[in-house]
């Protein structure tokens, strides 16, 4: 559980990486003398193969890869004919094209311990690495580890940086209007003199007053960093429900696909356009989309639904996913709602790890939104979140 909330941490499009980490990639499998190298996170359903040399792989099943050996141990993991491993004789890779024989991962361990993913080398023949090819190995998984922290550590600047630059403009435009209110109502106290009336002098104190309170209240607003949010434009962590639909299409269809499940994603046309806050999305509706398509028999659908209810003094992100699968006891639902996880396999077999919807329930509650679960077994479930965000204009 704590290895995958610190990957949410991370806050990683899997389908975007490539670029930064292909020049890795493609040295580790030099180094190996091996046909492929990869890069795979590793989350609670799904093996991102966020950079790839020589095998065009996106994703896999967790239950289907290697790579779910070697973060579950300290060290290197190497098998040296996969033909002969009782384990993966029979996996698509192994049993056809590209016909894998040999395999050897290094996992991706953080500064807390945990490895986020692993390194793998793979190869049609079998090898045996020297020692001194191993240690650069390692050191090249290492160089992966510090390159995902800058990147998280730049998304975090990248965002400190833009709010700081909001709060700067919002502070040049809307000071200047109720200081401007209150230099002109001064000078016309000013101007009149004696002419002034008891009446008009208190009218323009009270109108002082107000501009000055507006003053105030925008100055408390900027130090609680509660900004706005936009229609107009996207910022570098905000999504929309156009671009969150694009996002989770790419990286989950293929998912469907593999099992015969029809996935569906609509958004609300009148709100779609709305930017609202990118922060742990695709690791929360990852998880339930994959759940669901991990719980609905083959010919089944999965469908989710986007919404946002513009507020006043917030909006909040709505979206619902709901499947025709075997749905769930009471129970069950009790044990998600209150953080609790449970190994179960999917309709095909699928193994489970017991936190997916752990990890779901935590990163929603961090968010300071709700989850709520309705089910009837044999019949399918709904995943209801609500999300809230920054305050509107």
């Amino acid at each position: 559980m704590e290895r995958v909330i610190e990957l949410s941490e991370y806050d990683i499009d899997y389908g975007a990486m490539q670029e930064q980490f292909k020049d890795l990639t493609t040295l580790a499998a030099k180094i190996a003398g091996t046909e492929v190298s990869l890069v795979n996170l590793i989350d609670s359903y799904t093996s991102w193969t966020i950079a790839r040399h020589g095998l065009p792989v996106e994703q896999l099943p967790r239950e289907e890869t290697v790579c779910q050996y070697t973060i579950s141990g300290d060290d290197n993991f190497e098998i040296t004919n996969l033909t002969e491993d009782d384990r993966f004789k029979n996996k698509s890779y192994v049993s056809g094209a590209p016909n894998l024989k040999y395999y050897f991962g290094v996992p991706l361990r953080t500064a807390n311990g945990n490895n986020l993913g692993a390194l793998c080398l793979m190869d049609a023949e079998t090898r045996q690495l020297s020692p001194e090819k191993i240690e650069m190995l390692k050191i090249i998984a290492g160089e992966i580890v510090n390159r995902l922290q800058v990147y998280k550590t730049l998304q975090e600047l990248k965002q400190n940086a833009n709010e700081a630059l909001e709060s700067k403009k919002r502070v040049a435009h809307d000071i200047r209007g109720p200081v401007g209110g209150i230099i002109g109502l001064a000078r016309v106290i000013s101007e009149q003199g004696n002419e002034n009336n008891m009446e008009e002098v208190l009218e323009f104190i009270n109108l002082i007053y107000k501009s000055g309170n507006s003053i105030l209240e925008l100055a408390d607003e900027i130090l609680s960093n509660d900004l706005p949010t936009s229609a107009k434009a996207l910022g570098a962590n905000e999504y929309n429900q156009l671009m969150l639909k694009d996002k989770l299409e790419k990286l989950y269809a293929p998912q469907a696909l593999n099992k015969g499940i029809h996935l569906t994603i609509t958004t609300d046309s009148g709100t779609e356009a709305v930017p609202f806050s990118k922060n742990k999305l695709l690791q929360i509706i990852g998880n339930i989309i994959s759940n669901a398509i991990k719980f609905t028999p083959r010919g089944g659908g999965v469908s989710v639904s986007f919404g946002l209810q513009l507020g006043t003094n917030q909006n909040t992100l709505l979206f619902t996913v709901a499947d025709n699968g075997v749905g769930m006891q009471p129970e069950k639902i009790a044990s998600i709602l209150s953080g609790e996880g449970e190994t179960t396999h999917g309709t095909a077999g699928e193994q489970g790890y017991g936190f997916g919807l752990s990890l779901v329930k935590h990163l929603i509650d961090s968010l300071k939104g709700s989850l709520d679960i309705t089910s009837t077994p044999g019949s399918g479930s709904v995943f209801s979140v609500k999300i809230p965000q920054g305050k509107v204009s």
